[in-house]
C-alpha cells in the first residue's frame, strides 16, 4: 500500500493515509487518517497518530475528516501521541523535529520546522511551536500558547503565557537569550540586536529580525495570552 517505506507488520495503517517515500514506521505504532505525511520520517515504536482530539467540551466529536499533516525528516520517538484537530481545519507538524518520548501533541496544535521537544512534554491543545524552538523536559505548555522562534523553555516549566522569539524561559528568573539557538542557527551576525530585544525590549531593525518577530506578533496577538 505504501510503497517505498519500511513498515513494520505488527503496525497499523488505517485508511486515508498518503505517505512520502523513505519513512521507518516502528512496531506497534497506529496511524489512522486522513493524514498526509512526507518523505524520510522515523516513527515509533509505539506511537499513535490520528486519534480524536481530547476536547472536554465535545469528547465523542466526529473527527473522521479531521486532518493531520506531517513533513519530511521527522523524528516522533516512543509513547507520543499526536491528536486529530477539534476546532481548525489541521494538526500539524512541520519538517526536521525531533520529538522525543512520550509526548502529548493534542488537537489543533501546530508545530513549525527544526523543533526539539524533549520527553514528557504535555502541550494544550491550540498550542503553536515556532521554528528552533526547544522545550525541556516534563514542561507542560497552556491552550492557546504560542512557544516562539528559537525560545527554549526549560524542563519542569509551567508555561502558561507566550514565551518571545530567542527568549529563555525558566520559571522564577527574568528572561535570558537562547544563545544556542543563535549559533546553531547562523545568526551571530544579529546577535547584539537579538539581545537587546530580549533584554531590552528594543525595536528590531535588521530585516531579518523584523520578520521574525512579525511572525510571532501575529500569533502572540492572536492567542490572547500574556507574554513573559
Amino acid at each position: 500500500m505504501h510503497p517505498g517505506n519500511d513498515i513494520h507488520p505488527s503496525c497499523i495503517i488505517g485508511e486515508r493515509v498518503l505517505m512520502g517515500v523513505g519513512n521507518q514506521i516502528l512496531p506497534n505504532t497506529i496511524i489512522l487518517g486522513p493524514i498526509t505525511i512526507g518523505d524520510n520520517n522515523i516513527i515509533g515504536p509505539n506511537v499513535v497518530i490520528g486519534v480524536t482530539g481530547g476536547d472536554s467540551r465535545n469528547p465523542r466529536y466526529d473527527s473522521s475528516n479531521c486532518a493531520i499533516e506531517i513533513g519530511s525528516n521527522n523524528i516522533i520517538r516512543e509513547f507520543t501521541a499526536i491528536q486529530k484537530p477539534a476546532y481548525t481545519d489541521i494538526t500539524r507538524l512541520g519538517n526536521n523535529n525531533f520529538l522525543m518520548q512520550s509526548l502529548h501533541i493534542p488537537h489543533d496544535v501546530k508545530i513549525e520546522d527544526d523543533v526539539v521537544v524533549s520527553p514528557h512534554v504535555a502541550l494544550g491543545g491550540h498550542s503553536h511551536v515556532m521554528r528552533g524552538a526547544n522545550v525541556g523536559m516534563g514542561a507542560n505548555v497552556h491552550q492557546f500558547s504560542v512557544i516562539g522562534p528559537y525560545s527554549m523553555v526549560a524542563m519542569g516549566s509551567a508555561v502558561v503565557k507566550n514565551v518571545k522569539p530567542f527568549a529563555k524561559h525558566i520559571p522564577g528568573k527574568p528572561l535570558s537569550v537562547n544563545s544556542y539557538a543563535v549559533r546553531k542557527f547562523g545568526l551571530q551576525e544579529i546577535e547584539a540586536e537579538i539581545n537587546a530585544y530580549v533584554l531590552e525590549q528594543a525595536t528590531p531593525q535588521s530585516s531579518v529580525l523584523k520578520e521574525i518577530v512579525a511572525a510571532f506578533e501575529k500569533l502572540h496577538e492572536a492567542s490572547g495570552r500574556k507574554l513573559y
